[in-house]
């Protein structure tokens, strides 16, 4: 089983337009739908579609329509009640693909929210194979409550993923190794946030088919305890780093008509292959064919695996000999 923690939740709603985007304009929608969103949720969507089983943990009230629409997916969830109602995201998609997001700061998690939140987290991890940390912090979490949790779920012996950014990211690797997870999945920027490289440097070089960079920064954090290093690139695919290794992977083209979920996808086919007992390479290659999938879908819609076609994801093993690792105290 896998668990993930999705301490921000939110009502995704989505909106198609016909033509571009023009601010103080009135436009004409071709379509709207509403998911259940949140990083976290997201990847349990995507597990439980490939039938794997799969809770989501999240703070919301009995009556919310989150709930409602988890439930209508088929998806299992734990919640715990919370001060006020689930934030609505609003997704503006354009015929080209690009995507506007609104997204609001949620409700505040009170004390003893977190608590509960908290307790029903290691509850549920109890015998998992991965627990999966994910997404923004609401107002009144602590900035190092995802370091505090890698700690506590490290006892039960499930292994742990993170996907976040901003401060959140940055208190948690302030804390590695103790709270390194076995996974983790920036971007771009959020490695360069990790390691002090230049998040230009990353962008440019994997654009020019050059991922040395990204892979240099990596190794950092493989350095400081984190057990894989999935670094998602846009366009220019991902590098999977591990302690045996680094890998591209690269896909064909193919035309995007949004990147809401892609990360969480691609995080979810990580972690489908490593369920399948896949070599790591493997691994990379299902987790850039389901963020692949994902881009290719409407709005928040999220890939199901007669989307996903591995075969048109192309891995090389990345051979570059390591520059000296900064040490860590």
């Amino acid at each position: 089983m896998i668990v993930t923690l999705t301490a921000n939740p939110s009502l995704d709603r989505t909106v198609g337009l016909t033509g571009p985007l023009e601010r103080g304009r009135v436009h004409r929608t071709e379509r709207s739908t509403v998911d259940p969103g949140g990083k976290g949720i997201n990847v349990a969507r995507v597990l439980h579609a490939a039938t794997t089983e799969v809770v989501a943990v999240l703070p919301a009230n009995a009556g919310d329509p989150l709930l409602a629409a988890l439930d209508e997916q088929g998806i299992a969830h734990r919640a715990v009640p919370t001060s006020g109602p689930t934030r609505n995201n609003i997704t503006v998609a354009e015929p080209d693909g690009t995507t506007t997001k609104l997204n609001e700061p949620g409700t505040t998690c009170t004390g003893s929210t977190l608590g509960e939140l908290h307790a029903a987290l290691l509850e549920c991890a109890q015998g998992a194979a991965w627990t999966v940390l994910s997404g923004s912090l609401p107002p009144g979490v602590p900035e190092s409550w995802y370091a505090d949790l890698v700690g506590d779920l490290r006892s039960l012996g499930c292994r742990i993923a993170v996907d976040t950014s901003e401060r959140p990211l940055l208190a948690l690797a302030e804390r590695f190794p103790a709270a390194a997870p076995d996974v983790i999945k920036p971007n771009s920027d959020e490695l360069a946030q990790l390691t002090g490289a230049d998040a230009h440097e990353l962008e440019s070089g994997a654009a020019a088919g050059d991922v040395g960079a990204v892979v240099d920064a990596g190794r950092v954090l493989v350095e400081r305890g984190v057990g894989a290093v999935l670094a998602t690139l846009g366009g220019a695919g991902a590098v999977l780093v591990t302690a045996t290794g680094a890998w591209r992977a690269t896909a064909d083209d193919v035309t995007v008509r949004s990147t809401v979920g892609a990360g969480d996808s691609s995080l979810a086919g990580y972690l489908l292959a490593d369920q399948a007992g896949h070599t790591p390479d493997e691994c990379l290659r299902l987790a850039v064919a389901y963020g692949t999938a994902a881009v290719t879908l409407p709005g928040t819609a999220l890939p199901t695996p007669d989307s996903v076609d591995p075969s048109r994801v192309h891995v090389t093993d990345v051979h570059r000999r390591p520059r000296p690792l900064p040490s860590h105290s």
